[in-house]
């Protein structure tokens, strides 16, 4: 089993979490089942959770293919992000603590994904 809290990957997803809770809490109240909800847990939940899990698994495939979820995650809140923005939902003080977070974890993960990657060899 790998230890989730010496990966700088789970480090910054988790950092997004704490920043995309903080940020939400301003969101209007009608979008509290609709971004607010989708923002909080499909996507900043998700990416450390998924982090969590995938160092449990048994066998580098499983591990990578849990990391690739997150990593899919991750991309979603970005978007997500994006479009707050754009919707007025997020202020620009916030946007710019969130977003550069958001693709220093996505380059993060995605080197520790090409990493194993390389490392893991297909199934015959």
């Amino acid at each position: 089993m790998r230890d989730h809290t010496q990966l700088r990957a789970f480090e910054l997803a988790d950092e997004v979490a704490m920043l995309v809770y903080r940020t939400t809490a301003g969101f209007p109240k009608e979008e509290l089942f609709g971004l607010t909800s989708q923002i909080r847990r499909a996507a900043a939940v998700s990416v450390p959770s998924n982090i969590v899990e995938g160092c449990a698994r048994g066998s580098a495939a499983e591990y990578l293919r849990v990391l690739n979820i997150a990593f899919g995650s991750l991309r979603e809140l970005h978007y997500q992000v994006h479009l707050s923005k754009d919707l007025g939902f997020l202020r620009n003080e916030d946007s710019s603590l969130l977003e550069p977070k958001v693709v220093e974890t996505e380059k993060v993960l995605n080197g520790l994904i090409r990493a194993l990657r390389d490392n893991v060899k297909p199934s015959a």
